[in-house]
């Protein structure tokens, strides 16, 4: 019987798929988990027990979804918008703004319904947000000061245009100037024949060429289906046109459903009746398409409208810049669209280039940016895709990072063992500070990680749930929106989001955000590591309040850096045993979470260790500033660390256990088995920070 002491001193490959557990030759096994639920792994290797969440208030309709837009100006002035039913509420500082004077909450009325948030884009520049939605013409959101913003529509003076009528249909101005009215010869080639109708072509533009002056009017109203009402927008000449253009946009096509910008243009596409069309606003100038210079002259920074060229219908589902291409997904694949000069900007006198690069297909869901590299969900919604661009290929590659967690976006199965729950994701945000993690909403309200480092090749895997209710009755947690922006001190990103909760029996939805993992110089007192939390600092009390948004439900508590018994929430205080300067209050979700390694691999006498009944004997974990863990073979069957659990005879009555930072060796509870799996649970409301596991295993050779 073979004894051996394997090392697992990393775990940033995360967690893997359940069908890798024989694949003890990839080198990577070593650092993988079977499960790594609310921890989540560092670049440098170690386990990290998530921060808790802290309460910031209640949306607006709690009943209905609600979305959380980030919108960051700088690192000192960074906001998130609350988007729901025809509003906007803001957020700063870790905190709602209220309108000046008072305690009601600043708002902006959006054309926006519920139902359309799911769809909503959105891109910035400077201080106004862009949003795109095919049923709305763009928006603006425009910020002046924290107390003034307002939404207002993206209406451009010319463009973008269908292409010129080729009929012998005529449009003739009634005017040059002001309100004019516009009659056609026929309805030939307006619209495919039918003519202009009502309020399909209300605020669409007409662009028309009258003796070599092309100028500009938007239609207000519809007299009949050869005659409209119009404001002219850019200055025309007198006398009828047979060279005209109808606007794209407009309630009969649809309006633009992504945008970015790239080389200091506005890039819009996916207008409903025109999925493959691109259009690039002017150089510098985003609200202006012209085509053409007034007198038809082409020139290099006009606007540019530019169709993929593919056999099957392809809708672009997202735009994105890179520093190579301005990237396109669609439906069908992955496009780069670049200048077909190499080296030059995107110019109008010159058809800009488009090949499709990668044939995987894009899910209608918004991608991320992670230092070089462009993440986006395929069609399923099921793999997150990495696209680069490859000098030693001159091209651009994809692939996928769910290759070995090819699990991550599926539902969990119910605790009864019934069908798994909706699956696929929902929703990217990237956080650079202090990890480099991209997070994602899981259909079935999970919150999924990934540690990404494409330059050190890290790829690790998480899955976070919310703490859960302990009324009987209560259905599950959810994040149904999340977004990132830099916190208030400007040291490190935070993660947002909207959580969907059972509160005393009724659904609640509390915008939350995560908070810092405890600071190596903090006092344990700081650590934050309870759900929808709040905390009180002050003088030494006995009644904490202000919590009525967990009214009825069991919280867990930490005083003064020590545990506390849990309290269930009575009009919106708990009483303590002792007094305390400072608490920590919120649901606990020790009961959600663990880390398990996969099955052991230690080797044998005569090769693997695999398919043979071994026995740990004793382990040894080696932890960082840490407290509050049970460990074993699963879940089942746990025995406490007593350097964790329980209080050392010297420390100082009345003072906490103190954080432990080094080894903790104890005989293992399990017996002989197949599997050789370690299982690690937090308890309690404290911070976990795993260095290494180390076990001394005996293996049987027969």
């Amino acid at each position: 019987m073979p004894k051996a002491s394997p090392a697992f001193n990393s775990f940033n490959a995360g967690e893997w798929s359940e069908l890798l557990e024989g694949r003890q030759d990839v080198a990577k096994y070593f650092s993988a988990l079977r499960r790594m639920r609310n921890f989540y792994p560092k670049i440098q290797g170690p386990a990290l027990r998530r921060p808790g969440t802290r309460f910031v208030g209640e949306v607006k309709d709690l009943k209905a979804f609600t979305r959380l837009i980030p919108f960051e100006f700088n690192i000192e002035q960074a906001y998130i918008v609350e988007a729901g039913d025809r509003y906007f509420r803001f957020y700063r500082n870790n905190g709602r703004i209220d309108a000046a004077g008072t305690q009601t909450p600043l708002e902006v009325a959006s054309p926006y319904r519920t139902a359309d948030l799911a769809q909503l884009r959105f891109m910035q520049s400077a201080d106004v947000l862009y949003f795109f939605h095919p049923d709305h013409p763009p928006q603006k959101l425009s910020r002046r000061s924290h107390l003034d913003w307002s939404l207002d529509a993206l209406e451009p003076q010319d463009g973008p245009y269908l292409p010129t009528n080729a009929t012998a249909t005529r449009l003739t101005p009634s005017g040059a100037a002001g309100t004019i009215a516009v009659t056609a010869s026929s309805t030939v080639g307006i619209n495919g024949g039918a003519g202009f109708a009502s309020p399909d072509d209300v605020g669409r533009l007409i662009r028309f060429n009258q003796g070599g002056n092309w100028g500009s009017a938007k239609i207000t109203a519809v007299t009949s289906t050869t005659r409209v009402t119009a404001t002219v927008q850019t200055p025309m000449a007198t006398g009828s046109a047979l060279q005209w253009r109808l606007g794209l946009w407009c309630k009969r096509n649809g309006y633009p459903t992504v945008g970015t910008f790239f080389e200091d243009r506005l890039a819009t596409a996916g207008v409903p009746e025109y999925p493959q069309r691109l259009d690039l606003s002017h150089t510098g100038d985003y609200e202006n398409f012209a085509p053409t210079e007034r007198d038809g002259t082409v020139v290099s920074d006009n606007a540019l409208a530019f169709t993929l060229n593919a056999n099957n219908v392809n809708a672009i589902r997202w735009l994105l810049d890179d520093e190579k291409a301005l990237m396109a997904g669609t439906v069908g694949g992955e496009w780069p669209l670049r200048s077909a000069a190499s080296g030059t900007a995107l110019d109008a006198e010159n058809p800009p280039q488009a090949k499709r690069s990668t044939v995987f297909g894009s899910a209608d869901v918004a991608p991320v940016k992670a230092g070089n590299a462009i993440l986006f969900l395929q069609r399923s919604k099921r793999k997150l895709m990495q696209i680069a661009f490859f000098f030693e290929d001159d091209g651009f590659q994809a692939g996928d990072l769910t290759e070995l967690a090819e699990h991550i976006a599926d539902g969990e199965a119910s605790a009864a063992g019934g069908a798994s729950a909706a699956g696929g994701v929902t929703e990217l945000a990237y956080q650079q500070e202090p990890d480099s993690i991209v997070w994602a909403v899981r259909a079935d309200g999970a919150l999924l990680g990934l540690t990404y480092r494409r330059a050190q090749e890290v790829l690790g895997w998480h899955v976070h749930t919310l703490a859960p209710s302990k009324r009987a009755g209560s259905g599950p947690p959810a994040v149904e929106s999340i977004a990132v922006i830099p916190s208030s001190d400007g040291a490190r990103d935070e993660l947002w989001m909207v959580a969907r909760r059972t509160v005393g029996g009724v659904v609640k939805r509390y915008v939350e955000y995560m908070e810092a993992p405890l600071p190596e110089a903090a006092s344990q007192a700081d650590a934050f590591y309870v759900d929808s939390g709040l905390t009180y600092e002050g003088e030494p009390a006995t009644v904490i309040s202000g919590l009525g948004h967990l009214n009825t439900e069991t919280v867990q508590i930490l005083a003064d850096g020590a545990s506390h018994p849990d309290r269930q929430v009575s009009d919106g205080s708990i009483a303590l045993d002792r007094p305390a300067r400072k608490v920590q209050v919120g649901l606990g979700y020790d009961t959600v979470s663990q880390m398990q390694t996969l099955n052991l691999e230690a080797g044998a006498a005569d090769g693997t260790a695999q398919g043979k009944t071994k026995r740990i004997t004793r382990c040894t974990f080696r932890f960082h500033r840490s407290l509050g863990v049970k460990v074993g073979p699963d879940t089942d069957r746990l025995d406490p660390l007593p350097e964790l659990m329980f209080r050392d005879p010297s420390t100082p009555m009345g003072t906490p256990d103190p954080l432990y930072s080094g080894d903790s060796t104890v005989p293992w509870p399990g017996g002989y088995d197949g599997e050789g799996r370690i299982t690690l649970v937090p308890v309690g409301p404290f911070p976990c920070t795993v260095l290494g596991i180390f076990p001394q295993v005996v293996t049987q050779d027969r």
